[in-house]
């Protein structure tokens, strides 16, 4: 298969890295080669945290070139718009839509953008919001929207259910995977519908 460009973004503390793994396992059970990286922002809670992964039959540098990204993971909307610009045309952009304030904005530098929507149709690319809180909320936990949104991107990829369900089982704790199993469920149902792809 030809190399897949990934790049998932948002801020510490959402689980953007456990997001990263769980894709990471599932390419490996897939039997594809895979190269990930990350880049931290501040080391507190609240900083920039970015996961470059790229997925194909032979990857050879971990970092996504500049404007090839064919799916960004938008954790945090402000962090998905950051990102927006490395996604090609024809790409997706999921981001969800639950923001966090950055360090900036909490400190009163910077005010929070009202217009994101309008930001995000700038983009020549698909664009799709997914309520991950709310969704994983329904599932029973809401700190499990990192889980949704894997699950949201999961239709994008050609990978089977029981790829998806060994990488959750390899990357969370037994105690919480069924309630991760539904929220990655959720998140995939989102995207499935919207899209009409199967479930």
């Amino acid at each position: 298969m030809k190399t897949i460009n990934i790049l998932l973004s948002g801020v510490g503390g959402q689980g953007v890295l456990l997001a990263s793994r769980i894709l990471s396992e599932a390419a490996m059970v897939q039997g594809l080669d895979i190269k990930q990286s990350e880049v931290h922002g501040m080391s507190q809670r609240g900083g920039s945290v970015v996961s470059h992964v790229r997925i194909g039959d032979a990857v050879h540098s971990p970092i996504v070139p500049d404007g090839q990204c064919d799916i960004l993971v938008g954790f945090e909307p402000l962090e998905g718009l950051r990102h927006a610009h490395h996604v090609k045309a024809g790409g997706v952009l999921l981001h969800a839509v639950d923001p966090i304030n950055p360090s900036t904005v909490s400190a009163g530098f910077a005010t929070y953008p009202t217009d994101l929507d309008e930001q995000f149709a700038r983009f020549a690319c698909d664009t799709i919001a997914v309520p991950a809180g709310e969704l994983a909320e329904q599932a029973g936990n809401r700190r499990s929207a990192n889980v949704v949104m894997v699950g949201a991107l999961s239709p994008l990829l050609e990978f089977g259910p029981t790829v998806w369900d060994h990488a959750l089982e390899a990357a969370i704790p037994a105690k919480l995977l069924q309630l991760n199993r539904e929220a990655f469920r959720l998140g995939r149902h989102l995207v499935c519908d919207k899209h009409g792809l199967a479930g």
